[in-house]
């Protein structure tokens, strides 16, 4: 029976390695080269994660700074020798069009390279593949320059004039600093993110949560389908990781807003909801003391409170004096747009059994955000994942 892996990231190699070590016969099939998602990041990215986290089937970091962040291309040179080591042969620059019922096979796959039959697949292009753009961002004149973060490299690339980042998750803070820090005039408008600090008691904050469990939450956890879409915690790896949240940007000089509302008659018009983006971070801060209080007890680390926040945001700004948008509003899935089972839930997730198992004998997921757990897109935690699936494919083969 003839499996194909679509994906050489790491959902994909881990899964080839998971395959091959349960014996069954696979190919990988990537659209670009391995690690390409990794490869099209800014060019100062780091790590977020500390390290240690750089662990995948049969691989672990072993290098002597596991509290550290690595940068972008240190990533990419993990995954590829992992590739060479550990997965099978990656198929690269082989663009998969759709998955659609076979004609002999259960799986037709429509590729740039010519059509492939199936009897498995397993999905594992990234926990996200679409940016998603506000609506508003689309009334910016063409004066104006509006990216999204897939094409953002560096603050030089970038015409002069103020530059209006929108979106305050992980990236949005991190590019908010870096283009402050080469020089631009930058405004951030601002959403409803959790923040953490970097270390708590000098070790990372994510060796914390992970030593207390917060990773393994199950996604029967969530309150509701919506958190499947909150942003990740405001940090950086840069520069060695450190602190980096509203109240750092506003004291290092960024302008600080609320939601993007629209753009008329010259004008950038902004919602009067800054305090209360902030505030929800600082209750997610708090729900992480409580979290690690109850795990540790006298030996938790100390969370510090939050220092006061004096929220006066502008409600305006000239589009005239606006260079360049960048938009790192989060991403979404995109599954449903080539995938042609109805195997998704309303926001485009992909509907899994324990086992990830979908209703369509044959077709599989792997390295979606919270498919079984919070660390499952992670890179050492989409390793469990792999497991599962494996074992649930060459099940499935055995009875066959």
């Amino acid at each position: 029976m003839s499996t194909i892996v679509v994906g050489g990231g790491q959902a994909g190699l881990a899964v080839s390695h998971e395959l091959a070590a349960l014996g069954v016969e696979h190919r990988v099939l990537e659209r670009g080269r391995v690690a390409q998602t990794w490869r099209g990041r800014w060019d100062s990215f780091t790590l977020v994660t500390p390290n240690w986290s750089l662990r995948l089937p049969g691989s672990a970091y072993d290098g002597d700074e596991p509290e550290g962040h690595v940068p972008r291309d240190a990533i990419v040179a993990f995954l590829q020798d992992y590739a060479e080591r550990q997965a099978g042969p990656v198929e690269e620059g082989t663009t998969v069009a759709s998955v659609e019922t076979g004609r002999g096979a259960r799986f037709l796959l429509r590729t740039d390279q010519g059509d492939i039959d199936a009897d498995a697949v397993v999905v594992c292009t990234g926990a996200y593949q679409r940016p998603h753009l506000p609506p508003a961002a689309t009334a910016f004149p063409s004066s104006v320059a509006v990216l999204d973060v897939t094409a953002y490299r560096r603050p030089s690339d970038l015409p002069d004039g103020r530059v209006l980042v929108v979106g305050s998750g992980q990236t949005g803070v991190q590019l908010a600093e870096e283009l402050h820090l080469a020089g631009r005039d930058v405004l951030l408008a601002c959403g409803r993110a959790p923040w953490t600090p970097r270390r708590l008691d000098g070790v990372d904050v994510v060796t914390w949560l992970e030593r207390a469990g917060y990773f393994d939450q199950p996604r029967s956890a969530l309150p509701g389908p919506a958190a499947r879409l909150l942003a990740n915690p405001q940090a950086t790896g840069a520069r060695g990781g450190h602190d980096l949240h509203y109240r750092v940007l506003q004291e290092l000089g960024v302008v600080l807003t609320g939601r993007l509302l629209g753009v008329a008659d010259g004008t950038v018009a902004f919602a009067d909801d800054l305090a209360e983006s902030v505030a929800f971070g600082d209750a997610r801060l708090a729900d992480m003391r409580g979290l690690l209080d109850g795990r540790f007890g006298d030996e938790a680390p100390d969370v510090p409170e939050p220092k006061p926040f004096v929220a006066d945001p502008p409600l305006r700004a000239d589009v005239a004096g606006i260079g360049a948008v960048v938009l790192t509003a989060g991403f979404r899935p995109d599954y449903a747009r080539w995938v042609q089972f109805p195997v998704f839930d309303a926001d485009g997730f992909p509907l899994v059994a324990d086992d990830l198992s979908t209703a369509v004998p044959g077709l599989y997921f792997c390295g979606v955000h919270f498919l079984r757990n919070r660390r499952s897109s992670l890179q050492w935690g989409v390793g469990d994942d792999a497991h599962v699936v494996a074992r649930t494919l060459a099940e499935e083969q055995s009875a066959a």
